[in-house]
Parts: structure tokens; C-alpha cells; sequence
């Protein structure tokens, strides 16, 4: 059975840092990932999310926010006759 993801853009959507989650805990990460290959994304997160919620605060991805630049705000002018 095969996934419509990979384990790493699997843990990116649940904003773990796959590189340091495999630096850190390699046999770990290869046992999640051996199971992952093997089942659904979603009864995945169904089995393992106790093992997930720690891991994701353990290994949390930094994620850039894009910064829009703003514009001035209108103000309010009311017309007087």
C-alpha cells in the first residue's frame, strides 16, 4: 500500500523538524517510518498520536512567517454639511 505522501512532508504537516527528529532519535524515526510506509496518514496519526504530540513539541518546526507589507489605514472622515 502506498501513501500519497512521504513520512518527511507527513511530519512537516504536523510541524515536526524531520532533520533534527532523525538527528536526534534515528532508530525512532525509522521505526515510525517503516509503519507510516505501511498503513494510512490518517490511521497513522490515529495509532501513534500520543507518540506524536510529544515529538512535536520535542522537535517543533520553525516555520518563516511571511510578513505582507500593510497599508496605511483609511480614516474615517466623516461629511459635515
Amino acid at each position: 500500500m502506498e501513501n500519497q505522501i512521504d513520512f518527511n512532508t507527513y511530519l512537516s504537516t504536523k510541524k515536526i523538524d524531520a532533520s533534527k527528529f532523525k538527528a536526534s532519535e534515528p532508530e525512532l524515526y525509522e521505526k515510525l517510518e517503516l509503519v507510516f510506509a505501511e498503513s494510512h496518514p490518517a490511521s497513522f496519526t490515529a495509532q501513534k498520536l500520543f507518540l506524536i504530540n510529544p515529538i512535536r513539541r520535542k522537535y517543533q518546526l520553525k516555520e518563516e512567517i511571511e510578513v505582507a507589507p500593510t497599508q496605511p489605514k483609511m480614516k474615517f472622515k466623516p461629511k459635515m454639511k
